[in-house]
């Protein structure tokens, strides 16, 4: 199976935003940011609802922790920990 890139909706100054980046760099997870001011499409769909985790078309919503991380990576086989 072929990994889902992991995406981390945020925008610039959500605190909450810099908590999830910090679990996932803890969790040595690769991921790549996407600040949903600049799509408009994401601003539509997380702006009241950010930071979330997306990897493909599964949604990981805040609040998570360590252990949701994991078992959303695990549960959707997207890469290996």
């Amino acid at each position: 199976m072929h990994a889902a890139p992991l995406v981390l909706y945020s925008t610039w100054g959500c605190h909450l935003c810099e908590e999830a980046q910090t679990i996932l760099t803890q969790q040595q997870v690769c991921f790549t940011v996407l600040d949903i001011v600049d799509d408009p499409v994401a601003f539509d769909q997380f702006r009241t609802s950010i930071p979330v985790l997306a990897a493909g078309s599964h949604y990981l919503y805040w609040p998570f922790d360590e252990v949701a991380v994991v078992d959303f990576i695990k549960t959707y086989s997207l890469q290996g920990m």
